[in-house]
C-alpha cells in the first residue's frame, strides 16, 4: 500500500519559506543571509536523526527499559565539489542513559531503527524518483 504526504511551501521573501504539513504542521526553511531557521539540508539531518530517535525511543520503551536522557548527534560529510552538492556519509551517533539500558541494548535499538524502521533513513539510501512539475496558473484562461 502506498501512502501520499504533502507538504507545500510558500516563499516569504529572499531565500526564507515556510512549509505547511498537511496535518497542519509547520517548518521554517531559511537560506537567506540573516537566517531565522534552518536550511533545507540541515532539515535533511534533523529530519534523519528525528526519524531515528523516535524508533530508539519507542524501541526502548516497548522492552520497559525508557530512557532517562537521550540525545541524537549527526555527523554529515557534504560533498561541495558537485554540482548539485549531496551528503556522502551520515553518521548517527545515539547517546543514552536510563535505569537497565547497557551501551548493548541501545545500540541494538539504534541498529533496528536504521536496517528496518526509520523511513528518512531508508528513503536517503534509496534511489527516489523526484520529477519537476508546472501546475498550469488558475489565472490563466
Amino acid at each position: 500500500m502506498t501512502v501520499t504526504k504533502t507538504m507545500t511551501l510558500h516563499h516569504l521573501g529572499e531565500q526564507r519559506y515556510v512549509g505547511h504539513s498537511a496535518s497542519g504542521h509547520q517548518i521554517l526553511l531559511d537560506n537567506s543571509p540573516i537566517k531565522v531557521g534552518v536550511s533545507p539540508s540541515e532539515a535533511l539531518l534533523a529530519a534523519v536523526a528525528g526519524c531515528t530517535a523516535y524508533d530508539v525511543v519507542e524501541i526502548m520503551r516497548k522492552k520497559r527499559t525508557p530512557l532517562a536522557e537521550y540525545r541524537v548527534e549527526l555527523v554529515a560529510e557534504l560533498d561541495d565539489t558537485t554540482t548539485p552538492k549531496h551528503y556522502r556519509r551520515m553518521t548517527v551517533r545515539h547517546l543514552g542513559r536510563g535505569q537497565g539500558i547497557t551501551q548493548e541494548t541501545l545500540l541494538k535499538a539504534a541498529e533496528l531503527s536504521h536496517e528496518k524502521y526509520c523511513s528518512v533513513a531508508a528513503s536517503v539510501k534509496s534511489e527516489i524518483v523526484v520529477e519537476a512539475a508546472l501546475l498550469p496558473d488558475p489565472a490563466t484562461p
